[in-house]
């Protein structure tokens, strides 16, 4: 078995888990920032289309991008270098469209993506019915990429428009899953993978949407170094690269005087650590142990590979119930998500903070996770590799009925979510007051 057969062992759970996903990062925001003074009390922004943004500042934007690459290459473990051709060279003589693809492939993120101005209006605000962007508006991926996405609605907003800080930051963490992160591998289907120098997609299916973004949303910093020897793929990550390029982007426009972008890349900042306060985003298999996995794979490799099959399955639905009990409950989690109490629990704020804290915090959740999940869930759906959770309609629908009559159960699953959310809004808070004071906004 090839060590991209071990990615397939490991990664196919997580993988198929992601495909189930349909978490809006927007709505979880306006909770987790809406009391947050930085936030409540910033005066309403300016919609400005990116190219008046990159016309302004472009000579700022060649020395900031070239700074990032250097922090990245000193700091970071397993970067991949950007290719000299892609760095990105001011010239005020070349049109808008040039200016644009040259930043965006500076970024290494999909040369197609729309940045349009738009916001995703607060989901307790009054239903809006008439005047809505159409997803094809937003992103150019298949709504069918992000499950849910029909739930989302969008709204444009004019050059000059002006619209509050809560809305364009929330709105915006929600935005990398529209596509920036699709497709940019060596192996990935369409051109521009092959010119960005990231190599081949470490793990997942280079066809799918879901999988081709997951090296950007995911950190493995703390699995066993036994298991990290036969999988050397895991350490391959770029959430830290993407969290520090738009933090600097975002600081950089504050300090400039284009408030809009200021909180539109903090916005796009946050998504990465938001993802990263997900167990199933810091362990590649929560819960299980590096001998039992290793076990697997050694058995696999041996022609008998029923049970490294039957623990993908079992990966894979726990995965999905997890993603199912935050969905159905997120509503009843904004106390949590706004709950500021333990926002200076947590270390001041430095460049490994994402990694040494909220990474780690989440990796070491693992486990009760997964030990909440078997205790409180149907065994068929997280402990009985028969059962397949993929089409997770019908599952949901159940969950409520299922859970009604067992309060003691309902009450472990509603604590793990509260939880959670509550790291969610902690660090997301934590996250934008450094980028707010490094922009020098106040």
């Amino acid at each position: 078995m090839t060590m991209r057969g071990l990615a397939l062992v490991v990664w196919w759970g997580l993988s198929v888990g992601q495909a189930c996903a349909g978490a809006n990062h927007a709505q979880a925001s306006y909770r987790a920032l809406e009391k947050m003074p930085e936030v409540a009390h910033a005066p309403r922004v300016s919609a400005e289309p990116l190219d008046a943004f990159l016309r302004a500042e472009e000579k700022t934007l060649e020395a900031l991008l070239a700074s990032h690459e250097a922090w990245a290459m000193a700091s970071l473990e397993n970067y991949p270098a950007r290719p000299e051709a892609l760095a990105f060279v001011a010239n005020p003589t070349r049109n808008e469209e040039t200016r644009r693809q040259a930043f965006l492939t500076a970024l290494r993120v999909a040369p197609n993506s729309k940045w349009a101005l738009y916001v995703q209006p607060d989901a307790q605000d009054a239903p809006i019915t008439s005047g809505l962007l159409a997803w094809t508006d937003i992103s150019p991926l298949p709504a069918s990429s992000l499950p849910q996405a029909s739930t989302r609605q969008f709204l444009p907003l004019r050059p000059g428009e002006l619209v509050s800080a809560l809305t364009v930051v929330a709105t915006a963490t929600d935005e990398p899953d529209y596509g920036l992160d699709a497709f940019l591998w060596e192996d990935s289907p369409g051109p521009w993978g092959r010119q960005y120098g990231l190599g081949p997609q470490p793990f997942g299916n280079p066809a799918l949407v879901a999988d081709s973004q997951a090296p950007f949303n995911r950190g493995f910093f703390f699995e066993d170094r036994m298991l990290l020897g036969v999988a050397p793929w895991a350490k391959r990550s770029l959430v830290l690269s993407r969290f520090y390029q738009y933090s600097s982007l975002a600081s950089l426009a504050f300090r400039t005087g284009h408030d809009y972008w200021g909180w539109r890349f903090a916005g796009l900042a946050l998504h990465y650590v938001q993802a990263l306060t997900q167990p199933y985003h810091a362990s590649l298999a929560p819960g299980e142990s590096t001998t039992k996995l290793l076990g697997f794979y050694a058995l696999a490799r041996m022609g008998l590979p029923r049970l490294r099959n039957e623990q993908i399955r079992l990966i894979g639905n726990r995965r999905v119930a997890l993603d199912l009990v935050q969905a159905e409950w997120l509503e009843s989690a904004d106390k949590a998500l706004q709950a500021s109490d333990k926002d200076r629990n947590y270390p001041e704020w430095n460049d490994r903070y994402v990694r040494d804290v909220v990474a780690a915090q989440s990796a070491a959740a693992g486990n009760r996770a997964q030990a909440v999940l078997l205790a409180s869930l149907p065994p068929e759906w997280v402990s009985d590799p028969q059962v397949d959770l993929q089409s997770p309609e019908r599952t949901l629908a159940l969950l409520e009925d299922t859970l009604r009559n067992e309060p003691a159960k309902r009450a472990r699953l509603q604590a793990l979510l509260a939880e959670w959310m509550g790291n969610f809004g902690a660090h997301s808070r934590n996250a934008l007051r450094a980028i707010v004071k490094s922009g020098n906004l106040y």
